[in-house]
């Protein structure tokens, strides 16, 4: 049978959360250690939630229990609300996640899903920051930000790293002759006019391999893959860029084909690791993997 929450056991939260401590909030309540740490025991079992990192005989709160004790400290007698926040943090439907992302996930996939994610969760609060990769890994850094979205590749220690390689696709203005075809080689887009993609960056250079020996009519530069879809949208050129941003622009006048040699285009999702992460960030992280997948074909 499950236990239920009781008064004696939320001032026991509310007083290890003010001193850090078990012993002083032993000392604080006029009870003893050992008591303490039973009444946290029945209240992690009451709202089914892990409140505290027990390392030795230091204790650090969890996100969960981080977003908690602000509505402990807002009402701290309404214990029916307190049970209520309890249950929807244990769902994954409250808390705050903060997200920074490189512009080409930020200004498209990343806002979508996030709007998808959020449709059952009225008590959780969010932000998304569109920033330069640099920035992202920083704002991560810094705990600005729960996730990051960011070029690759990072060989920094501290952070959490996932990738997965995805193949960049070659996008092509729909009425031209190469959009005839299903899979682009290197030697097709000799005296093409090509849009370069962030010059300088890994993923550039990768280009630039793929297609040494090529000759080019001319080239448009541009650090931001919208904008060079948008040229590709207009006529101007054609561009080898990641699938995500290509499939912002399905139904335009953009032919998105394979590209014979494989440009890894994918991107880092990074996370502190030295910080607990919530389970909020784990469900978060975890289906935008499954949706960029579906929405680049990968599924």
């Amino acid at each position: 049978m499950k236990s239920r929450i009781n008064l004696r056991q939320v001032e026991a939260f509310r007083a290890v959360m003010l001193t850090g401590r078990m012993t002083a909030a032993a000392e604080l309540m006029s009870v003893t250690q050992p008591a303490v740490s039973r009444l946290i025991r029945d209240f992690e079992d009451a709202t089914r939630l892990r409140l505290f990192e027990r390392r030795g005989n230091q204790i650090s709160p969890t996100p969960e229990a981080v977003t908690l004790m602000r509505e402990v400290e807002r009402s701290f007698v309404g214990l029916d609300r307190i049970a209520f926040l309890a249950r929807e943090i244990g769902r994954q439907a409250a808390g705050t996640l903060r997200i920074a992302a490189m512009p080409a996930l930020g200004n498209g996939i990343l806002p979508r899903f996030l709007a998808r994610f959020l449709r059952d969760k009225p008590n959780l609060n969010a932000s998304l920051s569109g920033l330069p990769s640099t920035a992202v890994i920083e704002a991560v850094a810094a705990g600005q930000a729960d996730i990051g979205y960011a070029d690759g590749p990072l060989d920094r220690p501290g952070f959490i790293i996932e990738t997965h390689p995805i193949a960049a696709v070659v996008a092509i203005p729909a009425d031209h002759p190469l959009a005839a075809k299903e899979l682009i080689e290197p030697q097709d887009l000799r005296n093409q006019r090509m849009i370069s993609l962030e010059p300088g960056t890994v993923f550039a250079m990768r280009v630039e391999v793929a297609l040494a020996g090529v000759p080019r009519l001319s080239t448009l530069e541009t650090r931001l893959s919208h904008t060079a879809l948008s040229l590709v949208d207009e006529g101007a050129g054609i561009a080898i860029i990641d699938p995500t941003s290509a499939s912002e622009f399905r139904g335009r006048n953009v032919a998105v084909r394979a590209f014979s040699v494989f440009i890894d285009a994918g991107f880092l999702a990074i996370r502190p690791e030295h910080r607990v992460t919530s389970a909020l960030v784990e469900q978060f992280a975890k289906e935008f993997w499954i949706y960029h997948d579906e929405l680049v074909g990968r599924r």
